[in-house]
């Protein structure tokens, strides 16, 4: 990945953002600028320079991987808070503005980098200085997530076998997220959703020792964690025929609907026509009020990112962007049914990221 070129295109954004330098703060932009995967550190991007503060626990581990970052910096490590502040403030001296992340600084932490920190220093609030960057995925981060997706893939063939009438929510979750593992993931990407019966109209049901019954539909959405990167998938099965036309019909609207959306996904195109080219389909069977949530949303180092698909979105796709698309319906009475893949965008469509075959949603 070209690690070594987010700072460059980080400080382009500095005056039109209104600020000399920037203190980063959250773990995942600190991690996507230096290749630093620690769980404690700050970041002050200054003009010509990088401090990077760290505690104790870290030293050696961030000198090793902004090396391998290629990422230069003055590395401090702190050995208390105090610390830590007193070598940031040091540097922060005749620095006009400071931005720091508006939606990442609490007020505590604010009034604490106005009295202590920067005293001297004005702070200017920053929206999406390093998100903007995040949303245009290079060839690296793309082949991370293809190899998150393929895993994932790979993970649910390898557990189908286990849908079989009497086999529990939980288990079959377990049992995803131990298939992953052993194929090379770091973990889930997120907590893994088996949803069957009932439970299916429950977007973001968490699987429990319920028993999945032959006819049922069963949702399941999960997704697996490369080096950083995550994948998001979703597929719709049941154990035999769906126990109902209706159960039968809703597979087939979603699944309409969602090669819609995935047919509407292209550089240049807005988010909301995506989610409109989705919710049409399932408003023209008469479903609308049955879809619950938006298309879609960025997937990358966070398996929730911007940017939005949804109704309200005023984004614009553009190449290199990497979205889920996930139109679903939920009717208590006969289950849920969503089926999702994670595409990255090109000039002229899109490229699939989770390949595990769709027919699988009627077996």
């Amino acid at each position: 990945m070209d690690v070594v070129g987010r700072m460059a295109r980080l400080r382009a954004g500095f005056d039109e953002a209104g600020c000399d330098a920037v203190l980063v703060t959250r773990m995942v932009n600190i991690r996507y600028l230096t290749g630093f995967t620690g769980s404690a550190a700050v970041l002050l991007v200054r003009p010509d320079d990088l401090l990077f503060v760290t505690d104790g626990r870290y030293g050696d581990q961030a000198a090793e991987q902004l090396a391998r970052a290629g990422v230069e910096a003055e590395i401090h490590v702190g050995r208390t808070s105090d610390e830590q502040r007193t070598t940031v403030a040091a540097r922060a001296v005749g620095i006009a503005r400071v931005g720091v992340e508006a939606e990442a600084v609490t007020w505590a932490q604010h009034r604490r980098f106005a009295a202590d920190w920067f005293p001297d220093t004005e702070l200017v609030p920053t929206e999406d200085l390093v998100g903007a960057l995040r949303r245009v995925k290079d060839a690296g981060e793309v082949d991370r997530m293809a190899r998150a997706g393929a895993v994932a893939d790979a993970a649910l063939a390898a557990c189908r076998s286990m849908l079989v009438d009497g086999v529990t929510e939980a288990d079959l979750a377990l049992a995803l997220d131990f298939a992953m593992r052993r194929r090379g993931a770091d973990g889930p990407s997120f907590e893994t959703i088996v949803a069957s019966g009932p439970n299916g109209a429950k977007p973001h049901h968490r699987p429990v020792d319920r028993r999945i019954e032959a006819g049922e539909l069963v949702v399941i959405d999960f997704g697996a964690l490369v080096d950083g990167y995550c994948s998001d998938m979703t597929r719709t099965l049941c154990v035999g025929q769906p126990s109902s036309a209706t159960a039968r019909r809703m597979v087939e609207v979603v699944a309409e609907s969602q090669r819609a959306g995935v047919a509407a996904v292209s550089g240049g195109t807005e988010a909301r026509v995506v989610d409109e080219a989705c919710r049409s389909v399932i408003a023209d069977a008469g479903w609308a009020d049955a879809f619950l949530h938006s298309t879609g949303h960025g997937v990358g180092l966070e398996i929730h990112e911007d940017p939005r698909v949804s109704s309200t979105s005023t984004d614009t796709l553009q190449p290199g962007y990497v979205v889920t698309v996930e139109p679903g319906v939920y009717l208590p009475e006969h289950g849920g049914v969503r089926i999702e893949d994670t595409v990255v965008v090109t000039p002229d469509g899109c490229r699939t990221l989770t390949n595990a075959p769709k027919d699988l949603v009627l077996t």
